[in-house]
């Protein structure tokens, strides 16, 4: 917390995030590498009897100038794809604290451009009698560079954010916390379901796979399977993470990697918070889940963060320090009622 009038600044406790928000991560990165190199090495081989051996692997300007056997261009990008892996390990392992969000640019900026472009070099070559005829490289280009930079930036961010100060909080106190006016607080906590990480990577990439099979000219580009796959990876990744942020706003319940999108209540709004111990067959399952007892955000079993706002309804999001929260938060509401009162 600091404090307005003096600028002293108090020192935050912080809390250690939950092995689940690591495993959930550790996890996303795993699907992530393995899928990457199974498109990396499937791509050429599939369309091993359309291509031609050796098959050109580099282009001066728009015209091809370099070559490689089949072999070496279904292994050679796998192998750097490894070394990529290797990597990103290392900098999770001794940089994530001083540079977080590292290790995840070059995870997703690295398998962006590594299969962008091992996909138009399958399609330069396809059909192709001599590497010398392959298709000239353009458009292409650009595009794969452009993906690459949006990937790199948008993983940063989104690590950045998930790595970010565990849990600010104000003085030790409750069921409520004594807030003194003037003084600025948050209170901050995240959850992730590791295994609903897990089914939007696998949606996501079996998504991916149909477009660059497609872009790649192995096959037509079917919308219907693409959408079926890709549409529910993004609920699903929606879903498989929460952020909870108290401040003198009130709550702000922000849902996926980047917090969006988000609900908010102002002070005024909630009538009361506590917190409950709740099971995902009393919330209706995983996810976001609408029952009797209201809305209920279950990404863990245990205790969840409650709200019930002044029309009646409920609200519940299962985020680690949910008893110091609902405390905070039952602080603003006494002095919302007595600024109105």
């Amino acid at each position: 917390m600091t404090d307005e009038g003096s600028g002293a600044e108090r020192p935050a406790a912080r809390k250690p995030a939950r092995r689940g928000t690591h495993r959930g991560a550790l996890w996303g990165a795993a699907v992530w590498s393995a899928g990457v190199l199974a498109l990396l090495v499937a791509l050429p081989l599939a369309a091993r009897h359309r291509l031609p051996d050796p098959l050109a692997t580099h282009w001066g300007g728009r015209d091809p100038d370099g070559s490689m056997s089949l072999t070496a261009a279904t292994l050679f990008p796998a192998g750097l794809w490894l070394v990529l892996v290797l990597l990103s390990a290392v900098a999770r392992r001794y940089w994530d604290e001083g540079t977080p969000g590292l290790a995840a640019a070059v995870l997703a900026g690295g398998g962006v451009l590594l299969t962008g472009a091992q996909t138009s070099i399958v399609h330069a070559n396809l059909d192709r009698a001599r590497w010398q005829d392959a298709a000239p490289m353009g458009i292409e280009v650009v595009l794969i560079m452009l993906a690459t930079g949006a990937a790199t930036t948008l993983a940063w961010l989104a690590a950045r954010r998930r790595g970010g100060r565990a849990a600010e909080r104000p003085a030790a106190g409750a069921p409520v916390l004594e807030v003194p006016e003037g003084e600025r607080f948050v209170w901050l906590s995240r959850a992730v379901n590791p295994w609903l990480q897990l089914l939007a990577a696998v949606l996501g990439l079996t998504a991916a796979a149909g477009v660059l099979a497609a872009a790649s000219g192995l096959a037509e580009l079917d919308w219907s399977i693409v959408l079926s796959f890709g549409l529910p990876a993004l609920a699903v990744l929606a879903c498989s993470s929460v952020q909870a942020r108290v401040t003198a706003r009130g709550l702000t319940v922000g849902f996926g990697p980047f917090g969006r999108p988000s609900r908010h209540w102002s002070p005024a709004d909630l009538a009361s918070a506590r917190a409950e111990e709740r099971t995902a067959a009393q919330a209706g399952g995983w996810g976001y889940r609408i029952n009797g007892r209201g809305t209920t955000v279950m990404l863990r079993r245990g205790v969840c963060l409650v709200v019930r706002t002044r029309q009646g309804a409920e609200f519940a999001v299962s985020v680690d320090d949910a008893e110091r929260g609902a405390a905070l938060l039952n602080a603003l509401i006494a002095r919302a009622a007595q600024h109105t009162g």
